[in-house]
């Protein structure tokens, strides 16, 4: 398995750190609105990730965290009028229902940065030390950029290129304006947390750094997140992490391409920006998913309507071969698989060995998904004559065993019908027996207008939901 590393900028074989176990950490959101389509990138890629490296038999810890105190979070308390812990808990519950509609498995621990304060303000303690971190008069606590030999190498950017591009504060306290906050001096009406030096709370980036310490440990196989993570939030995890535990922070860095709308980024002054809310609500949760698998992770996405369609449509021809394979595991031939089935079956190694491939080279979900689709298609085809219990089974536990690990087919819960469906579809067969076709066709469109379809096949009536 080849990852490509952010870090030295190539693929690189995987070896975790521990035979058998990964520990794999990816950044949050800031919990004070809905995720919109950009965040659902990261968070349904790197839960492919996870369900890819469980596939393969590794054990994976997987941290995934919250921010939950911010600049943002307190805005946006002032406007509702509520504290900054009442808008954090309504948005992570609000993360939660987008996520699980999303297929996204919660991660092994969701640390919060107010419940991890202990750490981050033990961690500030230590920078502070070793001489990576000072205090200032007003309270606030800010790195030592210039100090750390490394800055600059995840992004690439040289030292003297980010010194003439940063931004410098009248009257900072800061010795150099490269320098980032660490800690920050509470001011009036905020959330504030007590510390050696003064009532405040932690700047963005600590938190990271003191959740993977106290919940992974100094260094962790994977860090996860998009790209626009790289500088300055990831540069400055590693700076924070490097200098006070003395070792690398991350064996693996991996960032996912940028989700642009309509060929244009996503901007609310543009009013292109979507939460995931919106689009889940024209075009279903699911199809949003199937869509981020249909691109290499590190390649620029494009969101549009045409897009979404694509997706619903491929998603239900997933969803048509389910249906189709489940009906003939119960209604098919008996007596093991035909000859059109036992041949594909003999072809699973080979399915596999391509899926895991594809998987195997740098995470490339957009080539494994096509190997799904040939094992669906191959399927169909194996089935259209003279289909069997045995054959129909295996197939659909073979095109499931891809579907599981690329986390799809999970948006339609095991559909029955109500009893007086049931009875007229009963009828219906019963009017076909008694050669009755105008009763058989009348019952037929009496369903058809309450949104079901019949199909009639040799092994039966198949029906489905419209």
């Amino acid at each position: 398995m080849e990852i490509y590393n952010s870090m030295t900028r190539r693929k690189e074989e995987f070896v975790p750190i521990e035979e058998g176990k990964v520990k794999m950490y990816a950044c949050g959101p800031t919990v004070y609105n809905l995720i919109h389509v950009g965040n659902a990138r990261p968070i349904i890629l790197f839960d492919v990730l996870r369900r890819y490296l469980e596939y393969r038999g590794y054990e994976v810890t997987f941290v995934q965290n919250f921010t939950d105190v911010d600049d943002k979070i307190i805005k946006r308390a002032n406007e509702e009028g509520i504290t900054s812990q009442q808008v954090a808990e309504k948005y992570i519950q609000e993360y939660f229902t987008d996520a699980k509609g999303l297929g996204v498995r919660p991660a092994t621990i969701h640390p919060k940065a107010t419940e991890t304060m202990d750490e981050i303000i033990a961690f500030v303690q230590t920078l502070i030390e070793k001489g990576y971190a000072y205090a200032v008069p007003s309270g606030d606590v800010y790195y030592r950029t210039l100090k750390f030999k490394g800055y600059g190498k995840l992004s690439h950017q040289p030292i003297e290129d980010l010194q003439s591009g940063a931004r410098i504060d009248i009257n900072d306290e800061k010795e150099n304006p490269l320098d980032f906050a660490l800690w920050k001096a509470a001011k009036p009406g905020e959330p504030y947390w007590d510390s050696p030096w003064g009532q405040g709370r932690p700047g963005w980036h600590i938190e990271c750094s003191a959740m993977n310490r106290k919940f992974l440990g100094p260094t962790i196989d994977i860090h996860c997140g998009g790209e626009d993570l790289q500088f300055p939030h990831h540069e400055n995890e590693i700076a924070q992490s490097e200098a006070a535990n003395g070792v690398p922070f991350a064996h693996y860095w991996m960032h996912n391409g940028f989700l642009n709308i309509d060929n244009k980024k996503m901007s609310k002054s543009l009013g292109n920006f979507f939460t995931v809310r919106d689009a889940a609500a024209v075009y279903g949760y699911e199809p949003i998913r199937m869509f981020m698998l249909s691109a290499h992770y590190r390649t620029p996405l494009n969101y549009s309507r045409e897009s979404l369609e694509q997706a619903q449509a491929a998603l239900e021809r997933l969803y048509t071969a389910k249906d189709n394979l489940t009906f003939l595991a119960d209604n098919g031939a008996q007596g093991g698989p035909n000859a059109a089935e036992q041949a594909v079956l003999e072809q699973a190694d080979s399915f596999r060995e391509r899926f895991d491939a594809a998987m195997d080279d740098d995470f490339n979900t957009a080539d494994a998904v096509s190997v799904l689709f040939e094992v669906v298609r191959a399927a169909n085809k194996a089935v259209g004559e003279e289909p069997t219990r045995e054959g129909a089974a295996a197939l659909l536990k073979l095109v499931l065993e891809f579907t599981d690990v690329l986390g799809l087919l999970y948006g339609r819960e095991e559909e029955s019908l109500d009893d007086k469906v049931e009875a007229l579809i009963a009828q219906r067969q019963q009017a076909r027996k008694e050669r009755n076709w105008a009763e058989a066709d009348r019952i037929r469109d009496e369903l058809k207008a309450m949104g079901i379809t019949l199909m009639d096949t040799k092994q039966g009536v198949q029906w489905k939901k419209d």
